[in-house]
């Protein structure tokens, strides 16, 4: 081999090694920086929506800490600490997204993001006040998640009067029936609610439930006997004898009281029964007249006779007086057409009353007018006529359960009217 081939040969040797060496230097320089590097790191405690991992960095403050770990930050997350703070080693970071909550009050809604957990503290966050009459949804200790939906019902005062009782409640019903329902006010078959159950509450309405009964009532009444009279011919006229006692009889009347609130108003005869008939009373009226005989005798006779027709007159006409005497003293007027009847009575202010009568009296208007209401076929309307213990009055009123031999007998006021029940009664029809 030449001298230059082998100068050449070591030359390539030599070049070989000075490049294999550099090399070598170079992955060390590399080895070493890398061991630098990783051994500045910073140990992070990083803890992601509760979820908590250890990492090494070499980010220079929270914010580039997360923006390292693809966390994308929000106004309303939660860091800890803040992202402008510088990393050290073993620090511990935070990180909990917003959650996003709708809240609806009443049917208004607003949206906030907050990374508060439980409902009470979404409520204060967003500055809403709730009181206890208020209806929530969920609760105020109940745990809230993303999306959650917070709704609030506010309480306003209503005014029940349920029959007598009268009491402010705090409600958040929507209607009356909802608010009865929620109040378990339970409203039966006669009762009445003054609103319709369909209207829409608002603050301070008033719900008034009228509380109404049906009772029955049984009256006994006696009934009055009437009077016949019989011509004697074997008393004198002017004298009359009892034959036969009267007696009353007996009735019992059911009526129908319908009260409101514990007030009766209305009171409907349902039935009546009688249970003893009355005896009517006899009175035999004597006809008889007393004459004197006339003697053909002497004039001694005559004038015996004489005296004798002259007392048997005076006598007559004494009787004839002392009868009409005391007939001018009674209250029933001495003609007319008599006879008993079954009284009631009743206002011009019942229920259904228009105040205005059959033949157009106005009694609402003339309160202190004597009328009576009659079956026509029994009593014409428009006649004058006499009633025991009511006294003159006109047939000026018809009604549907007055009937036959019944009459009802205006009263200016509904006291006067339930006062005076129901009575057997004499009847003079005048004209």
């Amino acid at each position: 081999m030449s001298n230059n081939s082998m100068k050449n040969l070591f030359t390539s040797l030599r070049k070989k090694q000075t490049g294999i060496a550099i090399i070598a230097v170079i992955l060390f320089i590399s080895v070493i920086s890398a061991v630098l590097f990783v051994g500045t790191k910073n140990t992070v405690a990083l803890t992601v929506n509760g979820k908590q991992q250890e990492i090494r960095t070499h980010a220079d403050t929270v914010g580039d800490l997360l923006i390292e770990q693809n966390v994308q930050v929000s106004d309303a997350d939660l860091v800890l600490p803040s992202v402008n703070t510088s990393i050290k080693n073993g620090i511990s970071v935070e990180w909990e997204q917003a959650k996003k909550i709708t809240i609806t009050v009443d049917g208004k809604q607003q949206t906030i993001h907050t990374t508060a957990d439980q409902v009470s503290e979404v409520l204060k966050e967003a500055n809403i006040k709730v009181s206890e009459h208020d209806k929530l949804s969920p609760e105020l200790n109940a745990k809230v998640g993303s999306d959650s939906n917070i709704a609030i019902e506010k309480a306003f005062q209503v005014t029940l009067i349920d029959g007598v009782k009268e009491k402010k409640i705090w409600s958040t019903s929507t209607t009356v029936a909802d608010f009865l329902k929620q109040q378990e006010i339970k409203v039966k078959k006669l009762d009445r609610v003054e609103q319709k159950m369909e209207d829409v509450l608002i603050p301070n309405d008033v719900i008034q439930v009228v509380r109404v009964e049906k009772v029955t009532d049984v009256v006994e009444a006696k009934k009055n006997f009437a009077v016949e009279t019989r011509k004697d011919k074997g008393l004198l006229k002017g004298n009359e004898k009892v034959v036969q006692e009267g007696k009353k009889g007996l009735t019992k009347s059911t009526y129908e009281i319908t009260t409101e609130n514990g007030k009766a108003v209305s009171r409907v005869l349902k039935s009546e029964k009688v249970v003893s008939a009355p005896t009517k009373k006899v009175i035999a009226v004597g006809t008889k007249v007393v004459t004197a005989s006339v003697s053909r005798g002497t004039t001694s006779s005559n004038k015996a006779t004489t005296a004798k027709t002259t007392t048997a007159k005076a006598t007559t006409a004494k009787a004839t007086t002392t009868k009409t005497t005391t007939a001018s003293a009674s209250p029933s007027p001495s003609e007319g057409k008599e006879f008993y009847v079954s009284a009631t009575a009743y206002t011009a202010f019942c229920n259904g009353c228009s105040g205005i009568t059959a033949t157009g009296i106005n009694l609402r208007a003339n309160p202190g007018l004597k009328v009576i209401a009659v079956d026509p076929s029994v009593i014409p309307l428009g006649s004058k006529v006499w009633v025991e213990g009511y006294g003159y009055a006109i047939a000026g009123d018809t009604g549907g359960a007055i009937k036959g031999m019944k009459i009802d007998l205006f009263m200016p006021n509904k006291d006067q009217a339930f006062g005076f029940g129901r009575k057997q009664v004499k009847i003079k029809i005048l004209n």
